[in-house]
């Protein structure tokens, strides 16, 4: 790994008021530490009087552009929520690009450096977190989804057997859909596969949701949703 690094400084005018925080502090900090690592410092970008509640800052998009191209190895920074100040961004950023990327972080305040077994202990952490974040928002989802099927309410597109009635309505039974999905079932229940119904439906013709064909996938998609489909039928 080379010793190329980029520097970055972020300040909001709100805090160089309340904290004394500024722009050429910042700097001469991430300056001596680059020095004192040996790192070569190869640019130092700033996003002055910008918030560091969402990523959309000029600068910290071409830092992130140059680490997902590789064109760098080191990233330093006075402190972490100079990057962000939102954990939720900070942990995806450590597992979507530092990691992802084998870039090294650096913050001075913090005295984190990733290119020590410490900091790389460290960086992996927060990469953890950001995996439980999403395993967390993941399930949230799901129950969300799987009460408002309990409730015969939409999810975002109805599924085969029913079509929408607004949002908080019970959706309206289809028929003809519903006698797809029971044949669906009744073929799995007699143990075939799920590729051989999917070949069946196609060659007797039977429509899909959309209008399109038949496969595995979306027979799976009827096949895991049985326990709800059963329910559902016999409210009809």
């Amino acid at each position: 790994m080379s010793l190329q690094a980029i520097g970055y400084v972020r300040v909001s005018t709100d805090e160089q008021v309340r904290e004394g925080v500024s722009i050429a502090v910042q700097r001469e900090r991430i300056e001596a530490y680059a020095t004192a690592k040996g790192l070569e410092l190869v640019d130092l970008l700033t996003d002055e009087g910008l918030s560091g509640k969402n990523l959309n800052r000029p600068a910290l998009q071409k830092l992130l552009a140059s680490c997902r191209a590789r064109t760098v190895d080191h990233v330093i920074v006075w402190k972490l929520d100079r990057l962000t100040r939102r954990t939720k961004h900070l942990l995806n950023l450590v597992e979507d690009v530092f990691l992802a990327k084998n870039i090294e972080l650096h913050s001075v305040s913090e005295s984190l450096d990733t290119s020590t077994p410490h900091g790389r202990f460290v960086l992996t952490l927060f990469g953890g977190l950001a995996q439980m974040e999403r395993e967390l928002i993941g399930e949230r989802t799901k129950s969300a989804l799987e009460y408002k099927r309990r409730l015969g309410q939409p999810t975002s597109h109805p599924p085969l057997g029913f079509r929408a009635n607004g949002k908080k309505h019970r959706m309206v039974p289809v028929p003809e859909e519903l006698d797809t999905v029971r044949r669906i079932l009744e073929l799995w229940r007699r143990g075939m596969s799920l590729r051989a119904i999917a070949g069946h439906l196609n060659a007797d013709g039977a429509p899909t949701k959309r209008g399109g064909r038949w496969y595995a996938s979306t027979v799976k998609g009827v096949v895991d949703r049985r326990q709800w489909y059963q329910e559902a039928i016999q409210a009809v």
